[in-house]
């Protein structure tokens, strides 16, 4: 945990395809990205901009995401996450996330998520 500072950042990008459309997705019924799809690539460029700074055995989940979806973007078009690490309080981590496609801004949110012993964490769950 040493390692992680602010301003860490990463970009997820993901091809919209129809399996992350709303209307496979059940959030919706039209071909168009999925508000839980541009959810999770948020989340995932979050959990990728600290993993290389973790040591071996922990990771992160993430407690609490308030997002906001404002653009529909169609399938066939591509998408990203940008995650910046803002604030480190203890184990728990604050990131601010934009979303975008190739019109522009699709989405923002603000996102926490916890480091956790990997095997500590699943041992809880038995």
């Amino acid at each position: 945990m040493d390692k992680l500072k602010e301003g860490l950042s990463h970009i997820s990008v993901q091809e919209v395809t129809v399996a992350l459309s709303a209307a496979e997705c059940g959030s919706g019924d039209l071909p168009v990205l999925a508000t839980p799809a541009m959810v999770a690539l948020m989340e995932n460029a979050a959990m990728n901009a600290v993993a290389p700074f973790l040591s071996e055995g922990l990771s992160t989940v993430g407690v609490e995401i308030n997002s906001s979806h404002v653009r529909a973007t169609p399938v066939g078009d591509t998408i990203q996450a940008t995650a910046v690490l803002k604030k480190i309080d203890g184990r728990k981590l604050f990131f601010e996330i934009e979303a975008s496609d190739s019109k522009g801004v699709i989405g923002t949110a603000s996102h926490v998520r916890f480091v956790v012993d990997k095997e500590r964490f699943m041992s809880k769950l038995k």
